[in-house]
Formats: structure tokens, sequence, C-alpha cells
């Protein structure tokens, strides 16, 4: 058996980088690392940490393809991010302009949740500590 340490990173290609550059950044609060541009690949990859913690490569390539997002969906289902008020949160991104589904309670812990998308229509769950 492997002995994984930790989640190293989550890595997002985009179609609109710089859209979904400010989303992760000044929407949601990712802190930027590390920019580069990669001209043999006409790509933008960008470090992005949150509380010190790097968590997400963001990746730009030219005409990428679609897929489906759905969170029912089969492969990745959806990126999760801890939050100590979800209405708090919820508050915010409506401030933004960005839709959040109606809360939820998991039924297992009792914890309030809630999803919305990303730029690229990528699952994103909010779940209340």
């Amino acid at each position: 058996m492997i002995k994984i340490e930790r989640l190293h990173h989550i890595a997002i290609i985009c179609n609109d980088y710089e859209k979904s550059k400010k989303f992760y950044t000044e929407i949601l609060g990712f802190k930027i690392e590390n920019e580069i541009y990669r001209a043999e690949r006409k790509s933008f990859k960008l470090d992005l940490s949150l509380n010190g913690v790097y968590l997400i490569e963001l990746f730009s390539f030219p005409n990428p393809p679609k897929r489906n997002t759905n969170p029912e969906s089969t492969g990745l289902r959806h990126i999760a991010f801890e939050v100590k008020n979800i209405e708090e949160s919820i508050q915010i991104l409506k401030d933004k302009n960005i839709i959040t589904e109606p809360i939820r309670i998991d039924e297992i812990t009792n914890k309030n949740f809630t999803f919305f998308t990303d730029p690229d229509n990528l699952p994103i769950e909010l779940y209340e500590k």
C-alpha cells in the first residue's frame, strides 16, 4: 500500500484564463504563488494557495474540449472547501452574482453544504465547519 501523506494539488483546465484567475483569486481568495506562460504550449500555469497551502494548478490551453461536469457524472465529482459560516459565504457569492444551490444538510454529519460553479461550470461545494 502506498503511504499517501496529503493531497498535493488539484489541476484545473479553464477556458477563459483571465476570468478564472479572477474567480479563484478575487472571489474565492486564493493567493498566487507562481504564474508562468509556456509559449511552446500557448498555455498559462497558475499556482494557487489557500491559507499558506498550495492547492490548485490553473491551466489554460487553446480550445480545450468541453467535459460534462455534473456532480453525478463519472470522474472527478467536485471540489469541496470548508467554511466557518455557510450563510455568510453564500451572501458573498451572491454579492458577486454567483448563484448557489439551496443549502442542504448532510444526513450523516448534520452539517450544512451547498454547490455553485466556477466560470467553466465545474462544480464546487462549500461545506460548513
